[in-house]
């Protein structure tokens, strides 16, 4: 099986030298994935282990992203370390897109509060309910997870939605929840939940600007609806 290794390939067919040689712009997501678990299995290569694992999920790094570390490791030659390196390594880069779009912008639309928490609602199997703090510029103050829940419902504690906004000093909130449906339509419960949320708050002079429900690539508002 010694054709298998990678230590048998040409020099720039190999990803760790292939890295060092033209950077890691120029490796595949096979290629990249093969560096992280380091070795393949008896029949395959570190890279055709992870052209198969990719391939599972449609060469879609999100879809590889939702996969558990039992999922990865019904892949022959994955056992837990290189589940884990694999989980870990889509996690740190989820991170870093987060890091980087999260520099307490003015959000000016439903479109730009969907592109600032769809981060955190994308891809999710259970629902979970988020707030974006404002202050009278619109511009971020924090975000916070107040509720998650199973398929179908969150539970919604008003009292504490306020009291972060209070402690926070907002003058404005966005709401935002996920449908792991990937329906984008408003249930009756959400709009009850959106009212009694915006009544709430109207009493401590604090506006809800919106309602995003985040599918899977797209997004509801309810402000564009006419639904505020």
């Amino acid at each position: 099986m010694d054709k298998l290794s990678i230590k048998n390939w040409a020099l720039d067919d190999r990803p760790r030298e292939k890295l060092l040689s033209k950077g890691s712009e120029s490796l595949s997501n096979a290629e990249l994935i093969a560096i992280l678990i380091g070795s393949g299995n008896k029949k395959e290569s570190a890279v055709a282990l992870s052209q198969r694992i990719l391939y599972s999920t449609n060469n879609n790094l999100n879809e590889l992203s939702k996969l558990t570390l039992s999922d990865l490791q019904l892949f022959s030659g994955i056992g837990e370390a290189k589940a884990l390196s694999i989980i870990a390594a889509l996690e740190l880069g989820k991170r870093q897109i987060i890091a980087e779009t999260f520099q307490k912008p003015e959000i000016t639309s439903a479109y730009k509060a969907y592109m600032y928490l769809s981060h955190f609602l994308t891809n999710l199997p259970h629902e979970e309910f988020w707030i974006l703090l404002l202050n009278n510029s619109a511009r971020v103050i924090s975000h916070h997870k107040m509720a998650q829940g199973g398929l179908n419902s969150t539970i919604i504690d008003v009292r504490l939605i306020a009291k972060k906004a209070l402690e926070n000093n907002a003058l404005a909130v966005i709401l935002a929840h996920n449908h792991p449906s990937g329906s984008l339509l408003p249930s009756q419960e959400d709009k009850s939940v959106t009212l009694k949320i915006k009544n709430a708050l109207s009493l401590f002079d604090i506006k809800v600007f919106d309602h995003i429900i985040v599918g899977e690539n797209n997004f509801f508002s309810f402000a564009d609806s006419d639904m505020l």
